[in-house]
């Protein structure tokens, strides 16, 4: 019998998130977040890649839902897959529709807008601490 783990309220059978390499189906993980109770709350995420340094998280997002205020100490990027998103970031304001991306440097604190239902790849990669 398959071993469960809840993540933000979803019941989920454990997929791999590390490993020599991994390969995803974008449409149906974002398809899965959609179908999960949690989408309800106006967002679902799930993280697809978790090595210790980087990190890849999809996330689908309803329109008019917003992400406020974060900073991490690694670099951060954004895509968005589907949907308009509106991020502001350092002081400027970026608008990002579906096939845009966004990089942002280490500490730089951003918020994010979802302008339409929206789906997005966020990725996470720390500084290498021997670097």
């Amino acid at each position: 019998m398959p071993q469960f783990s809840t993540s933000r309220g979803a019941a989920r059978v454990p997929e791999p998130t590390v490993g020599p390499w991994l390969a995803f189906d974008l449409a149906g993980e974002i398809e899965q977040l959609l179908q999960e109770p949690y989408w309800q709350s106006g967002r679902n995420s799930k993280t697809i890649v978790h090595f210790p340094d980087f990190r890849i998280v999809v996330t689908a997002i309803q329109e008019n839902t917003t992400i406020h205020e974060h900073k991490t100490a690694g670099r951060v990027a954004v895509q968005t897959l589907h949907g308009h998103l509106r991020m502001h970031a350092g002081g400027k304001e970026f608008d990002l529709p579906a096939g845009r991306i966004l990089a942002i440097d280490q500490g730089v604190p951003y918020d994010l807008h979802a302008v339409e239902d929206s789906a997005l790849l966020l990725f996470i990669a720390w500084p290498d601490a021997e670097g």
